[in-house]
């Protein structure tokens, strides 16, 4: 003890001089925008290298479940070739969509991305993931990322190589989602505690629900494509003073073992943001 004083009585100059700068940056940082910008931008790619590197020894045991879910994404996708299906006898016919994937690609809505994640924090408030791809690889802030197995969170933030995302174990996280099965819609978000549950909100008590139906995400989300798996009803919660339910899910994901993801492109983000903006300054 006597010679840890001997040491801060020795380098108090010092020691004061290094307090007085980290609180000094800190107040940089924290209340100017471009400087908090620039540094977030530094400290994810300084962390995201450290992070690779941490992770390229923790990815190898984990090689039989990574590759058990891309087998099982690789077999949906190809279940879903024009050329699995044929006509069981020749009164009947194959009717090809009218809205055809040409090579301009005139009529596409979502691009997928994939992304391998090298930093995962699940055991916090405001959990997120460190993901292998960033401006460089055409990732940009709100786009969605889902796993094989359900949704996973939004990109918050971007550098050249890495992006993090905020998943849905976050208290901060929300996305509108609905029941499978009726089409009601309601709010999902996580209360914070466990985190295998997640709770959707605001679904009326007209619907029809029992446990294990499933919720996916509506067409009102503003990150997702309808459809994805958010999770299945765990318990049913009937506030009586309310007219709705909030239903307990158990999540789709996994997220103490998501190593690949894909991030989704919404291409007609920027029109639908331009013309609410426009729509707001008519009013």
């Amino acid at each position: 003890m006597r010679n840890i004083f001997l040491f801060i009585r020795r380098y108090f100059n010092f020691l004061f001089f290094v307090i007085l700068q980290v609180i000094a940056l800190s107040f940089l940082f924290r209340y100017n925008r471009f400087h908090e910008a620039a540094f977030m931008g530094v400290a994810s790619e300084v962390t995201g290298r450290m992070s690779e590197r941490y992770n390229n020894i923790e990815y190898y045991f984990h090689l039989k479940r990574t590759n058990d879910a891309l087998v099982k994404e690789n077999e949906r996708l190809n279940n879903m070739l024009l050329q699995n299906f044929a006509p069981s006898d020749t009164s009947s016919r194959i009717v090809v969509d009218s809205i055809k994937v040409d090579s301009l690609e005139q009529y596409r809505r979502y691009r997928y991305y994939p992304a391998r994640v090298v930093e995962s924090f699940t055991s916090l408030q405001t959990n997120y993931i460190m993901l292998q791809r960033g401006t460089v690889q055409g990732i940009q802030k709100d786009m969605g990322v889902i796993s094989p197995q359900g949704i996973v969170g939004r990109i918050v933030n971007v550098s050249d190589n890495y992006s993090t995302a905020m998943i849905l174990l976050n208290r901060q996280f929300k996305t509108n989602a609905k029941l499978k099965k009726g089409g009601e819609r309601g709010s999902v978000e996580w209360d914070g505690k466990d985190p295998q549950y997640v709770y959707l909100k605001d679904i009326p008590k007209s619907a029809t629900v029992t446990k294990g139906d499933t919720v996916i995400t509506s067409e009102l989300s503003s990150i997702f494509p309808p459809n994805i798996m958010v999770g299945t009803v765990n318990a049913i919660i009937n506030d009586k003073s309310s007219n709705f339910y909030t239903l307990k899910l158990k999540t789709a994901t996994n997220f103490y073992s998501v190593f690949y993801v894909y991030v989704i492109a919404d291409l007609h983000r920027e029109e639908r943001k331009q013309l609410q903006e426009e729509t707001k300054s008519s009013q």
